[in-house]
């Protein structure tokens, strides 16, 4: 596990979500979709889970086009912005406060630790102050089955999990913010964020324990925003290289055919 750093080594970085008045989505179209599931099976060797949801315009609550294994994976870190999400639901109704001590440092300290730095005590400290059950209620909440004693969510449920933040519909417009803006520039930028283009701003948390590597974000230019979440399993996390690829790859296709001309 990481140890947690000392407040002055993490900082916030200053970039929001835009505010400007969203351009038309593209669409996911056949082509796109055919893409996608051209990488997919191109590695047989590995599970691999994509789950795409345009969040632009309210959209957050459709349906999210799925490729790949549809079923829950370990969801390794990308579990911690569910319990980033409830936190601040807890401190929005009373119910908790972001300078209560949590360990060593304030709440406000871990919530950023566990997602800027994927800091597991953090995580630990955070899920104890919520309650599993309490945790699994608010999933709920939202349609989206989570155990945390599993750990397991769908490429698609982590996918509404990122739209409802992204939308603002869950959090207050400062919660929301400061949530987004921890997971930016975080301890690992070499998944998704690695693959757009200039001008896609990436908001990202990623996974990896055992065999499992993932990475889960919205894309957002200039108003125009999707989920993308990608899952991956392998034997162990020696195919990392060539699973970071793939998720190369899925993000490529889909920033090149949602994003071109925004």
């Amino acid at each position: 596990m990481l140890q947690s750093p000392p407040p002055s080594a993490l900082s916030l970085p200053t970039a929001v979500p835009s505010t400007t008045e969203a351009t038309p989505a593209a669409v996911v179209d056949p082509a796109l979709d055919s893409k996608i599931n051209g990488i997919i099976d191109a590695y047989p060797e590995y599970q691999i889970g994509v789950a795409l949801l345009d969040v632009s315009t309210g959209a957050e609550s459709g349906k999210a086009h799925e490729y790949g294994v549809e079923e829950p994976f370990e969801a390794a870190s990308t579990a911690k912005v569910l319990a980033a999400e409830a936190y601040y639901h807890l401190v929005e109704t009373g119910a908790a406060s972001l300078d209560e001590p949590l360990g060593a440092y304030p709440a406000s300290f871990q919530l950023q630790a566990m997602i800027q730095q994927s800091d597991n005590d953090s995580w630990s400290l955070i899920m104890d102050a919520i309650g599993y059950q309490e945790l699994s209620d608010y999933a709920g909440s939202l349609g989206v089955q989570y155990d945390p004693e599993t750990n397991t969510l769908t490429p698609a449920d982590m996918a509404h999990i990122l739209g409802r933040l992204y939308s603002g519909s869950l959090l207050s417009a400062a919660d929301t913010t400061q949530l987004l803006s921890t997971m930016q520039n975080t301890n690992d930028e070499t998944l998704i964020p690695a693959a757009v283009p200039a001008g896609v701003t990436v908001y990202h948390k990623y996974g990896e324990l055992d065999g499992e590597l993932h990475d889960a974000a919205i894309l957002d230019k200039a108003g125009t925003a999707y989920a993308l979440v990608v899952y991956t399993k392998g034997e162990d996390l020696g195919s990392v290289p060539e699973r970071t690829n793939i998720i190369h790859q899925v993000t490529q296709v889909v920033a090149d055919a949602l994003f071109q001309g925004t």
